[in-house]
């Protein structure tokens, strides 16, 4: 299957009878250049210029102290005083870094990167009562922010993902069908149609547009000493495709910290107080974004990674915030949608989309307490989307799978849910006997490649968003039995929902499935109302389910505006560079570390893209010192680089030397009596692949079994593409494969997989699940084979089970044993991960994770484990 991209302003050309540049290369003063025309280099410096710093060795260690270990001051200045020790007792003149201000001074000096931090001070300016004035309204705030224009430029500039960055909008459709697909941001509805306005004015033609997303939201970094909150304003562009943004690779940045103004419980919730706040925070977006207005109007020339200047078009595009966020950025009343004109009483009452021009016109016709309760609107503020061209706040909400999904409707509704629906049917009594089973049964859900474990089921007091995914993946099958089949069905249809949204493409299939999955997850939600655990659905964060097709066409595919984005960001920017240093004005030093972690990455990808950092710091230098010399890391396998592999298993690369070491040492290890005959039938069908055991020669059948030295391994790792879970750049993700007699000292661990049986067939229909009970090799006449034992298991039924939407497995045997096999690591995908069929009877009390592949006879292949599992067991 092939797809087709159309361009925008192809389609804008062929209506408008005009010939139009597709952002087409000019040079650094805006003129058009020929087609064909190289770019200029990249850089003019020399390939051995380290500046600022003397050497590799200089740069690799301050990125190491400051970027990569977050070591702290004075353990830089004893680190540096044994080197200088070392160095001069080995007869060096020269030293490193004399101090850890070396080092912070060296990085400082950095020409790349920078963006210097700016500061900005607002106070209330309204009336303020000659008697009875509040506190709050002689205050005075400081915004801290970076010129976004600036930070803006240098991600057009960055190299590093100078091929990962489209330059136009456009739609993609399969050759065969015609079907549509989503996938980055630029592929949406909304970047063609702002391509479309921008077409308009002949001067803007040949130009690119730049759409900013940003991004807000308050974050804690310490509770223990006292509240310690910060307000944290990111940008981004939707130019750089999905892949780059959650790969973290600086293509979020952080460009600013909001005021949080607060006051005395007397004040803090008086309208006039509130009102402040919620102003004082889109006054200073607007005077953040400012320096990016002019060129929302007319062209500007900026570098670009592959060294190409263009003219370049910005305009404000998707704000990613979470519900309590989406409420102030759009000025309405909490309980309302920011997206439509719902009455917050009947949410889910199918109803126009707000807008600029209509809110206008209500602000213009109704009062204040006329737009509060019956629109939602609070009519004294303005958003900042006002003071810029083309800006409807309403429709730049991007769609949030972190706050509003995973976080909000699944573990503050459902899962609460859940737990009222126990109290109320059986009492507290019961009830708490039933929620401690349930936990009884996450906790024992066996090991899985990535998969977060709840040792003490789920009842803990601070929940992440890693908490709730992990939740997710498990929590299905653990109360089946419990409560009612449309209970489970609402689950099932709800986490469909969220799998199929998250996809790294999105097909017009896949929207109509999205759907299917919406209307399902309504009906059978009703359960919870007609139990009478819930007396509404009018849940914004569940409603906010209803937009996300529409969305879908709008924005591409939602893993690429996702909260989660910036909620890791969070970490890096503010609550790492918080830790370091003494706390005494920590914004201050926090401002300062996120300036050098700028310059840091901005210095590797300019060295790295003059090919200056291959290879390590020690091959370098050896290199340099002996070019004879050869120096090879083989525990290194890059897999962020694009790849058109589909899966690959390979052995680890180190054996157990106290395992057996022959096929018969083998056998009496698994207790596996016809171990042999298996090796043998193994060989058969290695050497004769293409034909029946009947034409297979019989001296060959009747050979004795490979009597040779065996190497036996307790682990495997799968590489394969994955592109809608967390993974490299290209897609492809490594999980390893267990097959440890003690893992982690303790007790066995063997993992299931899935092998492919039929590659012609989709999905589970040409794939089988086994049991890894050990890995192998062994070389015969000049051939490597790299194998497994496994235990075989049957599937249950022609497809999955119609409630949980799982396929089902049991143990497979021949008579009275287990069915084993010896098979070629190659048939092997990835990992599988199974859950018992728990059944309505309680887990007993000794029952362990690492017991019940070996004690239950029914299964539930986990299609819910990871994205990619849920793509291949369907």
């Amino acid at each position: 299957m092939f797809f087709v991209r159309l361009s925008s302003f192809q389609i804008l050309a062929a209506n408008l009878l005009f010939v139009t540049h597709e952002a087409c290369p000019c040079d650094a003063r805006g003129n058009f250049l020929p087609p064909g025309t190289p770019p200029p280099p990249l850089s003019d410096k020399a390939p051995d210029d380290w500046t600022p710093y003397r050497s590799q060795v200089e740069f690799e260690l301050a990125d190491y102290l400051f970027m990569q270990n977050k070591t702290p001051a004075h353990s830089i200045d004893h680190l540096l005083n044994i080197w200088a020790a070392s160095l001069i007792q080995a007869g060096s003149k020269t030293t490193l870094f004399s101090d850890h201000r070396g080092v912070y001074k060296t990085i400082d000096n950095t020409p790349i990167g920078d963006v210097k931090w700016q500061s900005f001070a607002v106070k209330y300016t309204g009336t303020i009562p000659d008697e009875g004035a509040t506190p709050w309204m002689a205050d005075s705030h400081d915004i801290w922010f970076r010129d976004p224009r600036d930070v803006v430029r240098n991600m057009l500039a960055n190299p590093d993902y100078a091929i990962e960055i489209d330059l136009k909008p456009y739609r993609e459709f399969a050759t065969d069908n015609d079907e549509r697909r989503w996938q980055d941001f630029m592929s949406g509805d909304w970047a063609w149609s702002q391509a479309d306005m921008i077409a308009n004015d002949p001067d803007a033609h040949g130009s690119t547009f730049v759409p900013i997303i940003l991004g807000s939201d308050k974050t804690t970094v310490s509770v223990a000493t006292g509240q310690n909150d910060y307000y944290p304003l990111y940008v981004s562009i939707g130019n750089v495709q999905n892949n780059v943004c959650r790969a973290h690779r600086n293509a979020v940045a952080v460009i600013g910290f909001l005021a949080m103004p607060k006051t005395t419980k007397q004040h803090a919730d008086t309208a006039d107080f509130q009102n402040f706040r919620r102003q004082l925070f889109h006054s200073s977006l607007s005077f953040i974004l400012k320096s990016l207005k002019p060129g929302m109007t007319e062209f500007e020339v900026a570098r670009f990674g592959d060294g190409h200047y263009r003219r370049i078009i910005y305009g404000l595009g998707p704000y990613i915030a979470d519900y309590e966020e989406q409420v102030l950025l759009a000025c309405i009343v909490r309980q309302w949608c920011a997206k439509c004109l719902s009455h917050r009483e009947n949410l889910d009452e199918i109803n126009l989309c707000r807008s600029r021009l209509h809110t206008d016109a209500l602000i213009e016709e109704c009062d204040h307490m006329t737009l509060w309760n019956e629109y939602g609107i609070v009519g004294e503020l303005v958003p900042f989307t006002n003071d810029f061209p083309h800006a409807n706040i309403h429709k730049l909400l991007a769609p949030d799978l972190l706050h509003q999904i995973i976080k909000g409707a699944y573990k503050d509704h459902l899962v609460e849910w859940v737990e009222k629906y126990l109290l109320r049917t059986h009492g507290k009594s019961q009830a708490n006997v039933i929620l401690d089973d349930i936990d009884r049964r996450i906790a024992a859900v066996p090991s899985f490649p990535g998969l977060r474990r709840f040792p003490q089921g789920r009842h803990f007091k601070q929940w992440t968003g890693d908490d709730s995914k992990a939740l997710m993946k498990v929590y299905l099958p653990a109360i089946e039995g419990y409560v009612p089949i449309d209970v489970v069905r609402t689950f099932r249809a709800f986490l469909e929902f969220c799998y199929l949204v998250c996809h790294n493409v999105i097909t017009e299939k896949s929207l109509d499935e999205i759907q299917d999955a919406l209307t399902r997850f309504h009906k059978y939600r009703e359960i919870f109302k007609t139990t009478e655990v819930v007396l509404t659905f009018s849940l914004p964060r569940q409603h906010a389910m209803s937009h996300y097709v529409s969305l879908i066409r709008q924005f591409g595919a939602p893993n690429g505006l996702c909260s989660s984005i910036t909620e890791s960001k969070h970490i890096k920017a503010v609550k790492e560079p918080w830790r370091q240093p003494s706390r005494y004005e920590a914004l201050g030093q926090m401002l300062l570390i996120n300036q050098r972690l700028d310059k840091l990455a901005a210095s590797r990808v300019d060295f790295r893209t003059r090919g200056m950092l291959s290879g390590t710091c020690l091959s370098s230098i050896l290199a340099t010192l002996s070019t004879t010399f050869i120096y090879v890391n083989a525990d290194c396998e890059d897999v962020d680089e694009p790849t058109a592999v589909l899966a690959h298993v390979q052995l680890a690369q180190t054996s157990r030397t106290k395992r057996a070491q022959s096929v018969p040492a083998l056998a009496d290890k698994l207790d596996i009596p016809n171990l042999a005959d298996l090796v043998r039938q193994f060989l058969v069908e290695q050497l004769h692949p293409d034909k029946d055991l009947t034409e297979v020669p019989s001296s060959f059948m009747e050979s004795p079994c490979y009597e040779g030295r065996i190497r036996v391994f307790n682990s495997a790792v799968s590489t394969f593409f994955a592109p809608s879970d967390l993974s490299g750049l290209g897609g492809m993700k490594c999980e390893y494969i267990r097959v440890s007699p003690k893992w982690r000292g303790g007790h066995a661990r063997k993992d299931c997989v899935f092998v492919i049986t039929d590659p012609h067939a989709p999905g589970m229909q040409g794939m089988d699940i086994a049991r890894v009970l050990t890995f192998f090799s062994f070389r015969l006449r000049g051939g490597y084979y790299p194998c497994a034992v496994v235990c075989w298991f049957n599937r249950v039924g022609e497809g999955p089970d119609d409630d949980t939407g799982m396929w089902m497995v049991k143990p497979s045997s021949i008579g009275i044993h287990a069915h084993f096999a010896v098979i070629h690591v190659d048939t092997i995908f990835r990992s599988a991960h199974l859950i018992p069929v728990y059944g309505t009877e309680p887990l007993p009390l000794p029952i362990k994770f690492h017991h019940v592949l070996d004690i239950f006879t029914l299964f539930y292949v986990n299609r819910y484990a990871d994205h990619h599992a849920f793509e291949i067991a369907s």
